[in-house]
């Protein structure tokens, strides 16, 4: 994709205003302070000089029984036998280092990124974001309400599990979505849980329409969604040409940021730093927020459209969704406790709930639990899953084996 390498370095200017603020021990003054940092339940949780504030955050995440499954959780290639393609636990963990490093030359708060980024796709469906498409459309269907993978993040943390996490957690998480690119990241006032629960409630009842409003409260969460774009850029590209959707010749055109993934995730890095150090917002230059659009779209062009990536998620896994969501349903309805959604799913989570929370999760509403359910698959279970309950079914997927250059 790139013969040459261009990598850019901060400017001299800037290295030595840096290491002069260090010697100086200058505090960003827009850094969010851990005992700014606000729970449901402040009698809980409280914070120790071992485990600050948002350290808890981010072992909370990690010890969730979902931040398990981001291992079997498709980024963009879901039918490949493949190690070397990426799943979301990398992508995360991509996230959270390049978020960290940014962060810790403006003088954020490490923790609170971390914690951002380790949570920020808990709430992402199996076969990534077709996957979220399917169900949002059969969610739709039923209840009139959309599903979006940023905004049950949160109800993963805060309103399935109850782990009582940050505010200031869980608003980086909701408002990190990756897919709307700005030049210029403000920080957006928040009042408190009230507040924040109704921008998670325009979410489900307007969908996109509320996504496209919603802006961090902390220069934190903007470092998390602009690395968000960041860390799956360039490593898309890589992925699509180890799966042979693209190869290493294929044109892209961004030469400022360059078009390889070392390449854009350092470029981006600099610029963001000697846009942003020292201000109140995070900011890209005009070229670079011209290249992060253009490079966006160039990745829906070559990559994400192409009949290779998306034959098999219309031919199968979209009528598989809408298979496993109505027997789901029904299931609950009639109240099945033989099937999988009550054995595998609703006394799994009243398993891992009974010390948070007092509520029935079986009384929630039944397409919530069903989608909670669906999302929370990793993509081989929801197979596995269809097979079970459709061993008729002629829906199947093959993935493409191992060795298949080698027959």
């Amino acid at each position: 994709m790139e013969k040459t390498l261009q990598y850019h370095q901060l400017s001299r200017e800037l290295q030595e205003r840096v290491l002069a603020d260090r010697a100086a021990h200058w505090e960003n003054p827009w850094r969010f302070p851990d005992e700014g940092a606000r729970r449901r339940d402040m009698d809980r949780d409280k914070a120790s000089l071992w485990r600050p504030a948002f350290v808890r955050d981010s072992e909370k995440i990690m010890h969730l029984p979902l931040y398990n499954r981001y291992a079997d959780k498709t980024q963009v290639f879901s039918f490949y036998e493949n190690d070397d393609i990426t799943r979301r636990a990398l992508h995360v963990q991509l996230v959270s280092r390049i978020a960290r490093n940014i962060g810790a030359v403006l003088g954020l708060n490490l923790d609170l990124i971390e914690a951002i980024a380790l949570g920020h796709d808990l709430g992402h469906t199996p076969f990534g974001h077709a996957g979220e498409r399917f169900l949002s459309a059969l969610y739709q269907e039923h209840t009139g309400r959309y599903f979006n993978h940023n905004v049950h993040s949160v109800r993963v943390l805060d309103g399935i599990f109850h782990r009582n996490v940050t505010l200031q957690t869980l608003d980086g998480i909701l408002c990190h979505n990756g897919e709307f690119e700005q030049q210029e990241y403000r920080p957006a006032p928040l009042a408190g849980f009230e507040e924040f629960d109704a921008r998670v409630e325009a979410c489900y009842t307007q969908g996109e329409a509320a996504i496209k409003k919603l802006v961090p409260s902390t220069l934190e969460g903007c470092v998390v969604r602009v690395c968000d774009m960041i860390a799956y850029l360039g490593k898309d590209r890589q992925d699509a040409v180890t799966a042979h959707i693209i190869d290493g010749k294929t044109p892209f055109t961004t030469r400022d940021i360059g078009t390889a993934n070392a390449a854009i995730i350092n470029n981006m890095t600099v610029d963001i730093l000697e846009n942003s150090y020292g201000k109140d917002y995070i900011l890209l230059s005009p070229q670079t927020y011209q290249d992060l659009k253009t490079a966006k779209r160039e990745n829906n062009e070559k990559i994400y459209q192409n009949q290779a990536v998306n034959g098999a998620y219309n031919e199968s896994i979209r009528p598989m969704f809408h298979d496993l969501y109505g027997r789901l349903l029904q299931d609950l309805k009639e109240g099945r406790e033989s099937s999988p959604v009550f054995r595998h799913h609703i006394a799994y989570v009243e398993d891992k709930v009974r010390f948070y929370r007092g509520s029935n999760y079986r009384e929630e509403e039944p397409n919530a639990i069903v989608t909670d359910y669906l999302a929370s698959m990793t993509d081989d279970y929801f197979l596995g899953l269809h097979r079970f309950l459709f061993p008729k079914s002629t829906h199947r997927v093959e993935y493409k084996s191992y060795f298949a250059d080698l027959e």
